[in-house]
């Protein structure tokens, strides 16, 4: 329910509400709706006809209170562009994905060579270190470069729903 409250907040005002039925739509509403007619037609719950007919009609509505029968009968759920918030904790989250692969890429090496070592050599030369410090270097490089990590993962996330955009765009 959250997420249907994303897509209803794209709009400078709710075009469920009564007292902005007959409001101006703008281009942004416009837009939104064919977004939601879109993700309908790409999850077989429209035709493309429908798709076709829908979005037309979205274009060429008025009113607010014109766009809402476009998607009356469609289950709108799913935000249709994620908030600046949205894509920072999704990127923090790969962060932390990130440096637990790192971690456990070093539990597990170590854990592996320093095995294979007493097995073998108990007693030698400790080699293991030399790739136990690549796999370490990794990690801290991981954990000291967090926010230029983060950032990244933003900047990924905003090109993808870009990218995302323009191909809808080029299908209406």
């Amino acid at each position: 329910m959250s997420s249907d409250i994303e897509v209803w907040s794209q709009f400078d005002h709710d075009p469920r509400k009564p007292a902005n039925v007959g409001m101006r739509a703008s281009d942004r509403d416009r837009a939104v709706i064919e977004s939601v007619l879109a993700d309908a037609f790409a999850e077989g719950r429209i035709t493309r006809a429908e798709y076709d007919e829908r979005t037309e009609a979205a274009f060429a509505s008025r009113t607010l209170g014109d766009l809402m029968p476009l998607v009356d009968d469609l289950p709108v759920t799913r935000a249709k562009r994620s908030t600046e918030d949205d894509r920072r904790s999704q990127a923090v989250r790969r962060w932390e994905s990130d440096r637990r692969e790192a971690l456990l890429g070093l539990i597990g090496l170590s854990t592996l060579l320093w095995t294979i070592w007493a097995a073998t050599m108990w007693g030698g030369f400790p080699w293991p270190l030399f790739p136990m410090g690549f796999a370490l270097m990794n990690l801290v490089r991981v954990v000291a470069r967090k926010q230029d990590i983060i950032d990244e993962h933003v900047r990924e996330l905003e090109k993808k729903e870009l990218k995302e955009l323009r191909r809808r765009e080029e299908l209406g």
